[in-house]
């Protein structure tokens, strides 16, 4: 079940699949909104425009109709009027054309969007293969184009029965009207029928469009495998990024370890718990923490101090509020100050001592580590979470 469950394509495509997509010019794209559009555009050209294209065309048309005796016998002449001609017909069609190209052009727009792509121009001989064309022929989107093909008959074929019952009447009554009066209204109801059905077109359009898209994105869906495998040709593989930090921490273990001997006091908690200490005399600044550990990392910083005579003193409140408070690097908290201050006093003074200059100074017994800052004492307090607020909120 788990196999079956993991073959079926239920995950949305990622955005890496998606740009791939785009890349090799594959792109969701509705015919029927791009010719809804178009036709609409050229429709409302012809309805604003369609007086001054008229007189246009019927001053050509006129003026293409008077030859004179020149013209009839000269060749030259009568191919520079037919010029003339057809340069005033393109003048007098360009704002349409201009229209409509730019509304084509646009369209895309709408669904998809505009896509350059040089790997659709390469030849795919997999649209030559037989079997292929014939899947398609019974595929689910043949069924769709099959069942668009017979709804844009239905809707066009009922709107335009419509339209023709409208003007019956008034085709018939047009024998009766003048020439000029006639064409006129002849160009009304050839607008007006065109802009129906063309708008007809338009419910086609409206379910085209979010199918389109519903269908893009359905036809790249992802298995749950497809995505992993995706995610580790982009991320890498987890476990090499596992070994990774795994390389990384025992990096850092290891130049933690050879700043141990820099240091100038260890504190212990005895066995648990290990923090290196080190002050820069001369310099601003607190104490800083060269290095830290627990359990075995713990022995080992002991037994580097030890092979290098750097002090060790069991503090186990210091050592585990050190340890819990401070980051490699960084100073030691404010709170500690007296502590760590009262127990570097102990080390130089043990320096001197062993130079031969003063005497054994005593261990620091009660050091002053505040009880909110040690991690197994009552009345400690955590640094984040919910408790750490009730307890900030209690000492308040």
């Amino acid at each position: 079940m788990a196999e079956d469950s993991d073959a079926e394509k239920t995950e949305p495509a990622s955005a890496k699949r998606l740009e791939q997509a785009r890349e090799e010019g594959d792109v969701p794209r509705s015919r029927e909104v791009a010719t809804f559009t178009v036709l609409m555009a050229a429709g409302a050209g012809l309805w604003m425009t369609g007086d001054g294209l008229v007189r246009q065309l019927q001053s050509v048309l006129v003026s293409g109709l008077k030859l004179d005796q020149e013209q009839i016998f000269n060749a030259d002449v009568l191919f520079h009027r037919i010029a003339v001609d057809v340069v005033q017909v393109l003048i007098a069609c360009l704002p349409l054309g201009v229209a409509v190209m730019v509304v084509a052009l646009a369209s895309p727009m709408l669904v998809g969007g505009w896509l350059f792509s040089g790997k659709a121009f390469m030849p795919n001989f997999n649209k030559l293969n037989p079997i292929n064309g014939i899947s398609n022929m019974f595929s689910t989107n043949a069924l769709v184009e099959l069942v668009k093909a017979i709804l844009k008959t239905i809707v066009v074929g009922f709107v335009t029965w419509l339209v023709v019952l409208k003007y019956k009447d008034a085709v018939i009554g047009l024998s009766l009207e003048p020439l000029k009066l006639g064409i006129g209204h002849t160009l009304n109801m050839l607008a007006s029928s065109f802009m129906f059905i063309v708008g007809a077109l338009g419910l086609i359009a409206a379910i085209d469009g979010p199918y389109q898209m519903w269908h893009y994105a359905n036809k790249l869906k992802m298995t749950r495998q497809e995505l992993i495998q995706e995610s580790k040709e982009s991320d890498g593989n987890p476990q090499i990024k596992g070994k990774i930090r795994q390389l990384q921490r025992e990096m850092a273990k290891r130049r933690m370890m050879a700043d141990v001997p820099t240091a100038d006091v260890v504190v212990t908690n005895p066995t648990h718990y290990a923090v290196a200490l080190k002050y820069n005399d001369g310099m601003r600044g607190a104490p800083k923490v060269v290095a830290k550990g627990t359990d075995e990392v713990a022995a080992k910083i002991r037994e580097i101090a030890r092979e290098h005579k750097v002090t060790l003193l069991e503090a186990p409140a210091l050592a585990r509020a050190l340890h819990k408070h401070s980051e490699i690097g960084d100073e030691i908290p404010e709170q500690l100050y007296a502590a760590v201050a009262e127990v570097l006093a102990y080390v130089f003074q043990l320096r001197l001592f062993s130079s031969g200059k003063g005497k054994y100074p005593d261990k620091p017994r009660k050091l002053d580590v505040p009880p909110t800052m040690d991690p197994l004492d009552p009345a400690y307090i955590p640094k984040h979470g919910p408790q750490a607020d009730l307890n900030n909120g209690a000492s308040a």
